[in-house]
């Protein structure tokens, strides 16, 4: 798995398929442990991680760890990775060229790792893979489409302007990690949304 996934890496890194990699320093390609219960999928980079190559150390990474912490699990646990490997000019919304030209990577990454659950990291990613919106409305729910778990839940980015997001991320990431507790005990769990595409 950790040979498929360094051949995915490589890939990201040396991608040129849209005009995001004209405008990026580094790309950024999924990191973590392969063998991780659960793939969590942000938006895209942003500076500090374009300047790096690394996904999830800027602001927002920082409070996903701490949310993480507090749910008794390390960073080095879980693998993490983006919808877009590049960062916006500007940190905009990538288009949906954008996403659409990127997705094969995040599908070779499912494909790889295998997680029990996809945790969702806010309404690009929710709109994205869903086809959602309106994430404060379905935010701590589950989906199910094409036989693959999602929990979605807010970007940990909105923790940095809206305070009373913290204890919301938190709360979600506690949830997640009991779901996944009872996914690895073979109990079923109730899904929220169920999608038939």
């Amino acid at each position: 798995m950790g040979k498929k996934l360094e051949i995915v890496k490589q890939n990201v890194i040396k991608c040129t398929k849209c005009d995001l990699s004209k405008t990026r320093t580094n790309s950024v390609p999924g990191k973590g442990n392969f063998q991780s219960d659960v793939i969590f999928v942000g938006e895209a980079p942003g500076k500090n991680e374009d300047k790096n190559g690394e996904p999830f150390i800027g602001i927002a990474g920082k409070k996903l760890t701490v949310a993480l912490e507090e749910a008794g699990v390390s960073r080095d646990e879980i693998y993490i990775t983006n919808i877009v490997k590049c960062r916006p000019p500007n940190n905009r919304v990538p288009s949906n060229i954008e996403r659409n030209t990127c997705q094969e990577y995040l599908k070779e990454e499912i494909s790889i790792i295998k997680p029990k659950i996809i945790c969702i990291l806010g309404n690009t990613v929710f709109n994205s893979i869903l086809g959602g919106s309106e994430i404060t409305k379905f935010r701590g729910k589950i989906a199910r489409k094409n036989n693959i778990l999602y929990f979605i839940t807010i970007h940990p980015a909105a923790t940095i302007y809206n305070q009373k997001l913290v204890s919301v991320l938190k709360e979600d990431i506690v949830k997640l990690f009991s779901l996944i507790r009872e996914l690895k005990n073979s109990k079923d769990i109730t899904v929220d949304i169920e999608y038939t595409s």
